[in-house]
């Protein structure tokens, strides 16, 4: 079914803007085909050069982390997906997606090989559930809000590893002051001084 609506596409897209359709029905139908185009080109396929197909020039993000209302331009689209695919292969799929107005809803399942050591060690490999909330302005994507379930992946191993280096700070600090009163009581007995 996506093949034969995807070449209808913009002729769906103009007809509805030259015709001054406003049918809030035809219209979230068409954004949820380009959220589904957008994730086979970009994340499902190696087709990462079509991202200006789908995302507005500018685009607000809300991810988890510090990318909160950031915007950015379309290209960083290209350039996340360009890093997972240059260090390993993808594949995914729509689990399903719900529209109203102008957002759309896409629960989806990313797998991943890792093939370099970069992949490996940030990405790692395996399977996690994303949700994006879309938001659409002319038929293309304005804003994005991206859930991942982050817990599944190698991002637990960055904070396994930060609580264990703070951890070992913690516990180095006495240890460096302990050892540095150990020598000063021994100089101090080398020098005479009585102990008790």
């Amino acid at each position: 079914m996506t093949s034969r609506i995807l070449p209808l596409l913009p002729f769906l897209t103009l007809s509805a803007v030259v015709l001054g359709a406003d049918d809030p029905v035809d219209r979230t139908a068409i954004n949820k085909e380009i959220a589904r185009q957008f994730y086979e080109d970009l994340w499902f396929q190696d087709r990462t050069d079509k991202y200006h197909q789908y995302v507005a020039d500018e685009y607000i993000v809300h991810d988890i982390g510090d990318r909160k209302g950031v915007v950015e331009p379309a290209a960083e689209q290209q350039r996340i997906a360009d890093f997972f695919w240059k260090n390993g292969t993808m594949r995914g799929n729509i689990d399903y997606q719900v529209a109203e107005g102008d957002l759309v809803v896409t629960r989806w399942t990313a797998d991943y090989k890792p093939e370099t050591l970069i992949g490996r060690v940030l990405l790692g490999a395996g399977s996690i559930p994303i949700i994006n909330v879309f938001r659409f302005e002319d038929g293309k994507i304005v804003e994005i809000w991206n859930h991942r379930h982050d817990i599944d992946t190698n991002q637990r191993l960055k904070f396994v590893l930060q609580g264990l280096l703070i951890g070992l700070l913690i516990a180095l600090i006495p240890a460096f002051f302990a050892f540095r009163f150990k020598r000063r009581i021994r100089a101090l007995r080398e020098e005479g001084y009585p102990s008790r």
